[in-house]
Parts: C-alpha cells; structure tokens; sequence
C-alpha cells in the first residue's frame, strides 16, 4: 500500500514563493508517476503537474498544466524518496489544499494527460493560502 505525505503549506503573499514536498513508503517514487493536484474551496480537483518513472522514459519526463508551468516546477529525488513542487509568483488564485498522488506501481503509460486517470493514491493534503 503506497502512503503519501505531504507537508510544506502555510500562507504567503502574492508573489511569494512556496516549495511542498511529499514523502511515501517504500520505492513509490522509483516505481511510479508521482504527482501533484490541488483543490480549492469550492471547486473540483484540478491537475497541477506530473513526473513520470524514471525507467522506459527519461527519468525527467514532466507534465504541467497549462496555467501553471511557467511558475511551478515539479521535480523528484529518489534517493531521498522525496517529491517537490517549487511555486513561484503565487497569487491567490493559488490558494487550494495540494495533493501529491502516485499511479500503481509500473504503469505503462507515458507523462500527459493520458496518465492523469491512473492516479489513485493519496496523501492527505497540505493547505497553501496565497494573501493579497
């Protein structure tokens, strides 16, 4: 069973900067696309950005969502068994509670969209809230 624990949130300005990190059990970020989602008040989860696992493909393969790849910056270190994602310029359209999520260990399917069904584990949560 892979768990995943977020931790880094807290509130920040507009323009501030903001890194989270995630840890899991096991092998998770050697075995799996890991990545992170976020969910605001109100609103549906939404993607945020993916890693894919570093075996057939680059181990660099990352997927953004569009409105959010020239200010986040998703990144993996396995040795730590540690996941990041670096927020620059934050805005209060920002503030939401992010997820860092894993596929299944060994799924075959490449870093896009096509991967974002496959996420099915789940940390709990940690709160960013971006003030003006």
């Amino acid at each position: 069973q892979i768990q995943l624990q977020e931790s880094g949130g807290r509130s920040v300005q507009t323009g501030g900067s903001l890194t989270l990190s995630c840890t899991s059990s096991g092998d998770t970020f050697r075995n799996s696309a890991v990545g992170w989602f976020r969910r605001a008040a109100g609103k549906e989860r939404e993607f945020v950005a993916a890693i894919g696992r570093p075996s057939e493909w680059s181990d660099a393969d990352t997927y953004y969502a569009r409105s959010m790849e020239d200010r986040f910056t998703i990144t993996r270190d396995i040795n730590k068994n540690m996941l990041y994602l670096h927020m620059t310029d934050l805005t209060p359209t920002d503030t939401a509670v992010y997820y860092c999520s894993a596929t299944p260990p060994d799924t075959l399917v490449r870093v896009g969209a096509a991967l974002l069904p496959h996420f099915s584990y789940w940390g709990r949560g940690t709160q960013v809230t971006v003030s003006s």
